[in-house]
């Protein structure tokens, strides 16, 4: 019996959970041809809109998690999310930044460790308090994916 890549993806995100609600896997998947296909730990539902890592197009976040977009970065424009998915945190350090000092943890793609931007741990102006928990990616390494037209 021979079963495709697509629903071999789709049977994963039916039966393994995450956190946010995503599917999680991370192997490899012979297409039949010999060839392997790279799967990622999480899967953002195909309805969503996404923000995928320019570099290996591991899932970000869901356009629904998007908290604004007014933000910058350390290269060029940045959006706040409130959850994110395939990111590794590193260790937090304080950092005077343009609203203040925060304390921040530089986050990665966990599938090819590229620099995304951060993870904001701690505020230390009451009116900063909002950004808590919630991560920066930087524009320059994320596109748009599955249903932006």
């Amino acid at each position: 019996m021979h079963i495709s890549l697509l629903s071999l993806l789709f049977e994963e995100a039916a039966t393994e959970g995450h956190a946010n609600g995503q599917s999680s896997s991370q192997s490899s998947h012979s297409t039949g041809s010999g060839n392997m296909v790279k799967t990622f730990q999480a899967y953002l539902p195909p309805t969503n809109r996404t923000y995928s890592c320019v570099h290996c197009r591991a899932h970000l976040a869901s356009h629904d998690e998007l908290i604004s977009k007014s933000f910058q970065g350390s290269q060029g424009r940045a959006y706040l999310f409130n959850s994110v998915v395939n990111v590794a945190c590193g260790q937090a350090e304080e950092r005077v930044l343009l609203t203040g000092l925060h304390a921040v943890a530089d986050i990665y793609c966990e599938c090819c460790k590229t620099p995304l931007g951060w993870k904001y741990e701690h505020a230390f102006e009451s009116s900063q308090k909002y950004k808590e928990g919630k991560y920066i990616i930087e524009l320059a390494h994320m596109i748009k994916e599955n249903g932006w037209d």
